[in-house]
């Protein structure tokens, strides 16, 4: 179940990733749901997406420890 919604993650924010606004809000609801190592992986989606769309950079402030 919780790689599910890892999975279900990662599809909303690629279909967010048009607005920094609401991709912004993903992330921080995702980091209230998913498990620790989930998270791990999650920085690591996000920074590849952020490579991708670099207007996307300021939400990394919600992943640093």
């Amino acid at each position: 179940m919780a790689r599910a919604m890892f999975e279900y993650t990662k599809t909303v924010l690629n279909k967010v990733s048009f607005d920094a606004t609401l991709f912004c809000k993903e992330v921080q609801k995702a980091l209230q749901r998913l498990l620790p190592y989930e998270i791990e992986e999650l920085k690591i989606y996000v920074q590849s997406l952020v490579q991708q769309n670099p207007e996307l950079n300021q939400c990394l402030i919600y992943l640093k420890p």
